[in-house]
């Protein structure tokens, strides 16, 4: 194989099957909404892709332009993600909760050239061209495609980071090829005759690798689901679908526990579920494989490399551990202080070798954040975490003071500037309250200005008006003021230990 051969992730994971007369008339897509269930063939969706790459090509963009999708969770949503990239231009995901103040900062900071999304959705205030899905489907035909490599830009996704905005990770054309990892035995052990269903939104690398480019490498079906499912319905639709495999974060499964009854319907085609995102409690496997019967398999990842660390069919689980490093990926446990390999059992930095194929091209724009993750050969995403004896990791938090709540990676900075522009707030202090296995609770503790009294009713406003609804706290303390290191330094843990005590 050459140094940077011919790959198209769009045609390498969905485009060729489409081709085969084998494998072109199979289900390929289904999408499930209140509006009813929509399918698709692989020929059929492959043609949706085409139309949406042809109608951006008409209208004259550029190879490695960026396009923000700015659509509700949708097959509208999927067809425009990889429409785009066939194109030979560079995706952006939004999230639909996004703020227009954090619309603009994407638009802005990605130079995008171009937003899809519906007429209806509120214009942003950054000058930039807008195209609907129809119109894109309707455009001219004809265009040529271009023809990319692997190592080409293939999407641009924002990720929460310990700066104040969101930072881009530029992903290369053969982040399938490192995906190849996770669809052995490793983990997903997926085949063409499963239909994989995905609870998650687009928007998420988690729901567009394992939702639809997993599934559809192996000629498999992929299904997914409208936002705003109740927990008690997942089931119904595993059933009704014929569901093999179900990925989701743990505390989908953990609401499927409490508010549902999986072992009352027929889950006999049903063979495990995957989760990532967050820690699975043992005790959460443990009544699935109870009530259900069938295994959970975790996995621990990252928006730059994806999921990298699983078990699976072929890797056992092991109580409190997210799996071993996946067969064929470079996974090692390094020094905070030297950088240097670590014994079995030392607790140091994650670390994933950076010839890894899934592990992304870059930090967009951000050469300093870039060159602070990588140690030599080395790439390290703030995980702490040791290797045992028979080679499993375990997670020891973080070396930085990313919030992980509820499956989104969190910025308490970003949070904090957006939170110190309320009027009355003098300081303020993000971070993330452990109140069990399950939970953590985004906490943001307010200094207020002297003689202003200020009301959670107004922080949350000021809030709505700025940040995600998945960005938001979900409570608020007024504090008189923070503990501090000797520099200055607000001490995050002494903030979180003495919460706790309040709460206990």
């Amino acid at each position: 194989m050459t140094a940077n051969p011919v790959f198209n992730l769009a045609r390498d994971s969905i485009g060729n099957r489409a081709a085969s007369p084998e494998s072109g008339s199979r289900p390929a897509f289904t999408f499930i909404s209140d509006e009813g269930v929509r399918s698709w063939t692989y020929a059929e969706a492959w043609a949706e892709i085409e139309r949406y790459a042809q109608g951006l090509l008409a209208r004259d963009l550029r190879r490695g332009e960026r396009v923000l999708i700015r659509l509700p969770h949708s097959a509208e949503y999927a067809f425009a993600f990889f429409g785009a990239n066939l194109a030979g231009l560079v995706p952006v995901p939004a999230s639909p909760q996004l703020t227009e103040e954090e619309v603009d900062f994407l638009l802005s900071d990605s130079g995008a050239s171009g937003v899809i999304a519906w007429p209806a959705e509120q214009p942003s205030r950054a000058s930039c061209p807008r195209f609907s899905p129809e119109e894109l489907r309707h455009e001219v035909r004809g265009m040529e495609l271009p023809e990319t490599h692997a190592e080409d830009p293939a999407y641009l996704i924002y990720t929460s980071g310990t700066t104040a905005k969101p930072k881009g990770v530029l992903h290369a054309q053969r982040v399938l090829l490192g995906r190849s990892f996770m669809v052995g035995d490793a983990w997903e052990s997926l085949s063409a005759s499963d239909v994989v269903m995905h609870a998650g939104a687009l928007n998420w690398s988690y729901t567009m690798g394992v939702g639809l480019m997993d599934p559809w490498s192996v000629g498999a079906r992929a299904i997914l689901v409208a936002s705003g499912t109740e927990p008690a319905s997942w089931p119904r639709l595993i059933e009704a679908h014929g569901v093999t495999v179900f990925a989701a974060v743990p505390t989908v499964y953990r609401q499927m526990l409490k508010y549902g009854r999986p072992e009352d319907h027929d889950l006999s085609r049903f063979r495990f579920g995957l989760c990532a995102g967050e820690a699975l409690p043992p005790e959460t496997a443990q009544m699935w494989r109870e009530r259900v019967g069938t295994e959970l398999y975790e996995a621990l990842g990252m928006t730059e490399c994806s999921t990298y660390i699983s078990s699976g069919p072929g890797i056992p689980t092991k109580s409190g551990s997210p799996g071993k490093p996946q067969p064929g990926r470079r996974v090692a446990i390094l020094s905070e202080e030297t950088g240097g390999a670590l014994p079995v059992d030392a607790v140091g930095l994650l670390a994933i070798h950076r010839s890894d194929p899934g592990l992304m091209l870059g930090y967009w724009r951000r050469p300093d954040e870039e060159a602070a993750v990588f140690r030599g050969e080395w790439f390290v995403g703030g995980d702490r975490a040791s290797l045992d004896d028979d080679g499993y990791v375990w997670f020891h938090g973080r070396a930085d003071d990313l919030i992980k709540s509820f499956g989104y990676r969190l910025s308490p900075i970003e949070i904090e500037a957006a939170l110190s522009t309320c009027a009355g707030v003098a300081e303020v202090a993000v971070v993330g309250l452990p109140l069990d296995a399950d939970k953590t609770l985004v906490t943001a503790c307010i200094v207020a200005e002297d003689g202003v009294d200020l009301t959670d009713r107004e922080l949350a406003e000021h809030a709505a008006r700025h940040l995600a609804g998945y960005k938001r706290p979900h409570q608020y303390r007024f504090v008189d003021s923070f503990p501090r290191t000797a520099n200055g330094k607000i001490r995050r843990s002494e903030l979180v230990r003495d919460l706790l005590a309040e709460v206990r």
